[in-house]
């Protein structure tokens, strides 16, 4: 009997007023990359290089929309980031070439199974299940951009009520400096989503919640919590 052969389709994001979409090839999250989200967490909010952890490219849903409550939690917590969307190589880059490297910039949600993410570091393993699971990042259609964000309002309401609120220029670590940070380990390039960190007021959803979010200049994410 001849092996089945399994169709894999790579999941795309829209691209505002084009019919060509964005392929994801890779998702990459910056994490405590805001200092009043940092403390909330426990860390002290240096400027120490800059962490990460990835997200299967299974895990985006573009455009928003339904998002069922993920199995294994009982903690499931919302936070709002800047997206930014790779169109060129970059590798071993410093901040003005990497900036150079920005296609676009997208609404993100980095949703956590938080109780899991909190068992792995107690137990200084991974933070897989806590972080890449699927549906586990909406992320808005893209808007292209000559340059990479410095400073816009991002916020995050659930239900109708602001839980986070700050500004991109409030990042420890600008999109510049993490694209030139982050290409000393990987050659990046097209395909690649980075996730650039969330500002203070994270917090539990459960199914029936709605979750609205929003970056100025950058767009509107809308994301409903049903049950799983």
């Amino acid at each position: 009997m001849s092996p089945t052969l399994f169709q894999i389709s790579h999941p795309v994001v829209p691209v505002l007023g084009e019919t060509a979409a964005y392929p994801v090839r890779r998702i990459f999250c910056v994490g405590r990359n805001y200092a009043a989200h940092a403390r909330e967490m426990g860390s002290d909010p240096t400027r120490e290089a800059p962490c990460y952890f990835t997200k299967s490219a299974d895990s985006v849903v573009p455009g928003g929309g339904p998002v069922p409550y993920p199995p294994g939690t009982a903690n499931l917590h919302h936070e709002v980031e800047l997206v930014v969307a790779l169109g060129a190589p970059v590798f071993r880059a410093n901040a003005a070439t990497a900036a150079g490297a920005v296609f676009g910039h997208a609404v993100g949600l980095d949703l956590t199974r938080r109780d899991l993410q909190l068992a792995a570091k107690d137990l200084g393993q991974p933070w897989d299940l806590g972080k890449s699971f699927e549906f586990s990042a909406p992320v808005s259609p893209l808007r292209r951009a000559a340059a990479p964000v410095l400073a816009a309002r991002i916020e995050l309401a659930v239900n109708g009520t602001v839980r986070q609120s700050a500004d991109v220029a409030d990042m420890t670590w600008s999109v510049p400096e993490v694209i030139a940070h982050l290409s000393r380990f990987y050659h990046l390039g097209p395909g690649d989503l980075i996730f650039t960190g969330t500002p203070e007021g994270v917090g539990p959803v459960v199914p029936g919640d709605r979750i609205e979010a929003r970056i100025d200049g950058i767009g509107e994410l809308a994301v409903d919590i049903t049950v799983g």
